[in-house]
């Protein structure tokens, strides 16, 4: 078959090395951790800075997004929502510091990788059946300390490429609901985007009806 959910290479989910520093773990998230980062979710959206389409070069993306600790606008972070409403936004969570750093030990396999890992900004994105994402790399942080990604709900293609081109070589797998993708290292500058949705995959219970939620954690490198 050509739809990429059955792909051969997707159908083994075992924990895969795509590139040094970039590490792919299926089913990291339980279902009942899914279902209780959604609930959070739904309280992030409606605010103090409500979930909102960012525009790139005049162009409104398809991704939706909610930011925490730090807001993004394309190529700048501030505190306040600038281009949205003016407030400020939420406050990262401690939760989701604890949750980062543990991504990191399940990733590397060294219970040290965590130590010093504290990310300060989550941009929470909401994926509906249309939405992509183009191939970017994630450059808008002064730290390049590794990016953690989780995906509740819809399965997507995600394709992972190299730190020099948005073209090949590249590869795409099939990002389902609860896996832990981390991207660090020689890999952090790598680009990567969201190249289909496939609708009405997500499990039953992760809290999600339909389309994709994609937390990424990032440390900054800015302060106050």
């Amino acid at each position: 078959m050509s739809d990429p959910l059955f792909m051969e290479d997707n159908l083994d989910r075992s924990p895969r090395v795509l590139a040094p520093g970039a590490v792919w773990i299926p089913d990291w998230l339980t279902l009942a951790q899914q279902s209780w980062i959604v609930a959070r979710f739904h309280e992030w959206r409606d605010g103090p800075v409500p979930i909102r389409s960012a525009k790139v070069r005049g162009h409104e993306m398809s991704v939706q997004t909610v930011c925490l600790g730090w807001h993004w606008r394309p190529y700048a972070y501030s505190r306040d929502a600038v281009d949205v409403n003016g407030n400020r936004v939420l406050d990262f969570p401690d939760w989701m510091v604890r949750l980062g750093r543990r991504a990191l030990v399940r990733a590397t396999g060294d219970p040290a990788a965590g130590d010093d890992y504290t990310p300060d900004t989550a941009l929470v994105n909401f994926y509906d059946a249309d939405a992509r994402m183009g191939m970017h790399q994630d450059k808008d942080e002064r730290s390049l300390a590794p990016v953690v990604s989780l995906s509740i709900g819809d399965t997507c293609t995600f394709r992972f490429g190299n730190t020099r081109t948005r073209n090949k070589p590249y590869q795409d797998i099939a990002l389902q609901s609860g896996d832990l993708f981390v991207f660090g290292g020689e890999s952090r500058l790598s680009y990567h985007g969201v190249t289909r949705m496939h609708p009405a995959t997500a499990p039953k219970d992760c809290g999600l009806q339909h389309g994709r939620i994609n937390i990424t954690m990032r440390v900054t490198g800015l302060t106050d």
